[in-house]
């Protein structure tokens, strides 16, 4: 609101006459982004196969030979036949986007405003594609590697269920850390290369947890000090807003090694065209992409709520 004048006083920002323009800064103020985690956690070994032509790989996996005990004059047995069933790769989702800038605006305005929404668009798509992946993939971990019973030696670690999820404190946050970690061992899982993708509130609770051994993260100094995660029983830690919280901070997390998931981008596009129908200039761009978990035991899924 501007400010009360005295009479005879004349308001020169609001008389065409006397026009005082406005003065907007050229810099643009600084926007924050949710970090993605889909490059960090899963491998494209299989990119190069999708991008060269059509829309799904057929990927082949190991058979499991199976070991019997033998006695003197007991024979061999029926020869097994081994059997290497395929994954399937497939490129099945998309994401577009659409922006149309006036050629009046593009030229009265002192900022690139096209370059800074291509910008602002490659960062939205990725915490799309982020969101995405980390909304489904869980569902995919092997079924001894999730739920009350998980361990496949032992089924005897609670990762939680949708009815039931693990109520964490910061009490026994880390111990339910080293619990995904068992069961990871259990299934043969390499301890080199594994990661975990926590929520924030999870986080929190490890930097105000009782972590006073520094060996335990990796760093020189503890979470309390620096306020980083870094790794907790050989998981790399990754923070991301990018899991869907449910009533009481409820998420659905996991855990794994990049072997467990593959992911490709068959396309992303992005191209400035003149709209047929106006005086403007259409900034637009379109991302395929796939993602499959190739081995499921190298995936553990936990439901966890804050406690």
């Amino acid at each position: 609101m501007p400010l009360a004048r005295a009479a005879g006083f004349e308001n020169y920002s609001t008389n065409s006459a006397n026009y005082i323009p406005e003065i907007f800064s050229g810099k643009l103020v600084k926007k924050f982004y949710t970090r993605t985690v889909f490059g960090d956690i899963s491998n494209t070994d299989y990119e190069g196969e999708i991008k060269e032509k059509g829309d799904v790989v057929h990927i082949r996996t190991q058979a499991t030979i199976i070991i019997d005990d033998y006695e003197v004059g007991g024979g061999l047995g029926t020869p097994q036949r081994p059997v290497s069933p395929s994954i399937d790769l497939e490129i099945n989702r998309a994401k577009k986007f659409n922006i149309g800038l006036s050629d009046v605006d593009s030229l009265q305005s002192d900022i690139k405003l096209l370059d800074q929404w291509a910008d602002d668009a490659a960062k939205q798509m990725k915490i799309k594609v982020d969101r995405d992946l980390l909304g489904s993939v869980y569902a995919d971990a092997a079924a001894t590697n999730s739920g009350a019973t998980a361990g496949a030696q032992s089924a005897s670690y609670n990762l939680g269920t949708d009815a039931a999820p693990v109520a964490l404190t910061k009490a026994n946050v880390v111990d339910h850390i080293v619990d995904i970690g068992d069961v990871l061992s259990e299934a043969d899982i390499d301890e080199e290369g594994r990661w975990l993708v926590l929520p924030t509130w999870m986080c929190g609770l490890i930097k105000r947890s009782e972590l006073k051994d520094a060996s335990l993260t990796g760093d020189s100094v503890t979470p309390l000090r620096n306020g980083k995660i870094g790794m907790i029983d050989n998981f790399t830690i990754y923070s991301s807003n990018n899991i869907v919280l449910g009533a009481n901070g409820k998420a659905n997390i996991i855990a794994g090694h990049k072997c467990g998931l593959t992911f490709a981008s068959q396309m992303t596009k992005s191209r400035i065209i003149d709209d047929q129908d106006d005086f403007q200039k259409l900034l637009q761009g379109l991302n395929l992409y796939g993602y499959e978990v190739i081995n499921d035991v190298a995936i553990a899924h936990a439901v966890v709520e804050k406690g």
